[in-house]
């Protein structure tokens, strides 16, 4: 294909030779060698921080985190024959608690472990009353202190750089320290759930640390029904209109090991 010919002046006369496909040829070289330069930089392995951590067959740490605490009511409907007065109960009003605990983990094999987390739960919740009939509110704070003995199976993809995350579950038995009678609801003191969560093992330096997102889902009654302790008689009318109250607690934690 003839071309033609143009001079270009650079010290000396030398015939230049330009075609349309030229001009693309080497954008399309550019465009490679850029791509190519990304992926070996995309592809390229970090130094490892604390590598042999994972060998271990124990782990130990402690955690520090927030959570709230809910209530799940059933309400059965109940009209009271005497006044007519239908009540309704849910809980309006979350208020963040705070939690600490330690970590012990027991290394099964490579993607396994099973943990053991003995935490103190600082929190509250509100149950607000409502009459159907009336309209007429009232509110009760329900403090909990609770200890809960947590046992979880961890399951870890395999480690990354410095990340890995994870995904866990367990079950976790407790127990309530600040259980108030002569309250309008009374909650029993031992309850029992199933924990479900996520997180991701980040290998920093000196430590690992070990952000998590956990939902706590209780598995019993924790509602007393039977109240000799009400000195006012009237205040039974809350729990006569609840068939069950079940716990549920969204946690999120720090774990330092």
């Amino acid at each position: 294909m003839a071309c033609e010919r143009r001079y270009l002046y650079i010290g000396t006369r030398e015939p230049a030779c330009r075609t349309p496909g030229t001009s693309m040829k080497r954008i399309a070289s550019i465009v490679v060698l850029l791509l190519a330069v990304l992926s070996c930089t995309a592809q390229e392995r970090r130094i490892m921080n604390r590598p042999y951590l994972d060998f271990r067959k124990l782990h130990y740490g402690f955690m520090l985190g927030l959570h709230t605490q809910d209530l799940e009511f059933t309400n059965n409907g109940r009209v009271d024959p005497e006044t007519g007065e239908q009540w309704y109960c849910d809980i309006d009003n979350y208020t963040p608690g705070f939690n600490v605990g330690v970590l012990a983990e027991w290394r099964i094999n490579t993607y396994l472990a099973l943990r053991l987390t003995p935490t103190l739960h600082f929190g509250q919740k509100r149950a607000w009353f409502h009459e159907q009939v009336s309209g007429r509110d009232t509110t009760q704070v329900i403090k909990s202190t609770l200890i809960t003995l947590p046992v979880a199976l961890k399951m870890a993809a395999p480690r990354y750089n410095n990340f890995r995350p994870y995904f866990m579950a367990g079950i976790a038995p407790s127990i309530d320290l600040t259980t108030r009678k002569r309250n309008a609801l009374l909650m029993k003191p031992f309850d029992l759930s199933i924990e479900v969560g996520m997180g991701c093992d980040i290998y920093l330096r000196y430590f690992k640390l070990i952000p998590e997102l956990k939902f706590s889902f209780g598995l019993l009654d924790i509602l007393e029904k039977k109240r000799p302790d009400l000195i006012n008689a009237t205040l039974g009318k809350y729990t006569a209109a609840l068939d069950r109250a079940r716990s549920k607690m969204i946690t999120l934690t720090l774990y330092f090991e």
